[in-house]
């Protein structure tokens, strides 16, 4: 198992021993494991805000994946990509879901924000968890989830974190940024668009 995988692991316990101890002691005991938990991460990989001791404790209640939403957007066979500003690499439009937003309309919104176009949500295409995909290994475990949305209008526009929009085919592709989707998911997108009979992919 990755380090960060134990890291992950080590939170989680004492996420939910918070949650559910009444003894003070024990309180005290699950916040020496947060300390020690941040401090491995930190020599793992420094974080890029906000200490890892901090960012650890923000996350309350009982331990949850995260969720991530990518658009499926496709026109004349080729697919919308957005260059993010933060690695100057590709990925699907999307990012986290936001709490009081359906999985369709945080697709319609993160396109419309992150490319200018707009679209429909019309399937549920896929919904992964991440850390049996090759994704390089995070702090948060994710469940990703891919949504088709059909074209209606609009023009390519650049957002805060978007360097570029382009439609690529699927032997055109521009290097991804695998934190976001990988070359498989997105592969597996394409199969989706030519055979949009196909049943939604899970896990």
């Amino acid at each position: 198992m990755p380090r960060l995988a134990w890291v992950q692991r080590l939170q989680t316990i004492t996420q939910a021993g918070l949650t559910y101890t009444r003894d003070p002691y024990d309180r005290q005991r699950y916040e020496q494991l947060q300390e020690l938990a941040a401090d491995i991460a930190d020599s793992i990989t420094p974080a890029t805000s906000d200490p890892w001791i901090s960012i650890i404790r923000a996350e309350k209640g009982y331990a949850t994946p995260k969720v991530d939403v990518r658009a499926v957007v496709e026109r004349e066979g080729k697919l919308l990509f957005m260059r993010e500003s933060q690695d100057g690499l590709w990925s699907l439009p999307g990012g986290w879901a936001d709490i009081g937003e359906s999985p369709s309309q945080i697709a319609v919104r993160e396109v419309l924000e992150e490319t200018g176009f707009e679209v429909r949500a019309s399937k549920l295409l896929a919904l992964y968890d991440k850390a049996r995909h090759d994704h390089p290994p995070e702090f948060w475990y994710c469940y990703k989830l891919f949504v088709r949305c059909e074209l209606l209008g609009g023009a390519p526009a650049r957002g805060i974190e978007t360097l570029d929009t382009a439609f690529f085919g699927a032997d055109e592709l521009p290097p991804l940024s695998t934190a976001r989707v990988t070359e498989s998911q997105v592969r597996h997108m394409f199969e989706h668009i030519a055979h949009p009979e196909l049943a939604t992919d899970f896990d």
